[in-house]
């Protein structure tokens, strides 16, 4: 029944396959997702929130394809912290210490179980959708009937290597123009990779059964 209830949610899942630190969709289609920092505007002063908003609109008129942003929430996990804590609280030979380092964890695991402390986390979708050619690949392989069929398909697989090798070169001068625009604005940017990715669409297809783990953005 488990397995039945997979398949199903699948028919639902646009990815088909994660290769490297991009995602290839099942209609062709890939896409490269950026971790973003946040800024706070209400710290900054009026000239310097004018700077972000024009580094803003530089970026997207600046763009010949569309974007995606999206914010995710989710409760924090501090379950690692907890243990950092207690790891220190072992190696502690000072009592009073060792006891105040108690109390404290004690207070913070207290404190998140009554009030669900929420963290959100920003990404920019960068996508590259190709013309299809499968229509091209079959054309060709009308055009040589006297090839075998094992050799039409090595044929074909072979162009689309070589015709996603050439997609993804161009996706990487999308993500490269997108990267330039968001670190003018002063944010620091990270491109996740294929086990990051892995662990953000788990976390988005089931938001009820974990919490997030923090993605690190190199400072």
């Amino acid at each position: 029944m488990a397995k039945q209830d997979t398949q199903s949610t699948q028919k639902f899942v646009e990815i088909d396959t994660i290769e490297g630190d991009v995602v290839i969709l099942k209609n062709g289609g890939l896409r490269k997702v950026l971790l973003v920092s946040g800024v706070n505007l209400e710290l900054k002063s009026e000239d310097e929130q004018s700077l972000v908003y024009f580094a803003y609109q530089d970026l997207l008129n600046s763009l010949d394809f569309s974007l995606q942003f999206l914010v995710h929430s989710r409760k924090l996990n501090i379950d690692s912290y907890l243990r950092l804590l207690e790891e220190h609280r072992a190696k502690e030979t000072n009592e009073l210490l060792k006891s105040q380092i108690n109390e404290y964890k004690e207070f913070i695991k207290s404190f998140v179980q009554q009030n669900e402390i929420m963290t959100k986390t920003f990404f920019v979708v960068v996508p590259y959708d190709p013309v299809s050619i499968q229509a091209t690949t079959e054309g060709i392989a009308k055009f040589l009937p006297f090839l075998k069929k094992n050799a039409q398909d090595k044929m074909r697989e072979t162009q689309k290597g070589e015709a996603r090798e050439k997609y993804i070169t161009q996706l990487n001068q999308r993500v490269d123009r997108v990267i330039s625009g968001l670190q003018t604005m002063g944010l620091r940017v990270v491109i996740l990779n294929r086990e990051e990715l892995i662990e953000l669409f788990y976390n988005l297809y089931n938001p009820e059964t974990i919490e997030k783990k923090d993605l690190a953005i190199a400072k």
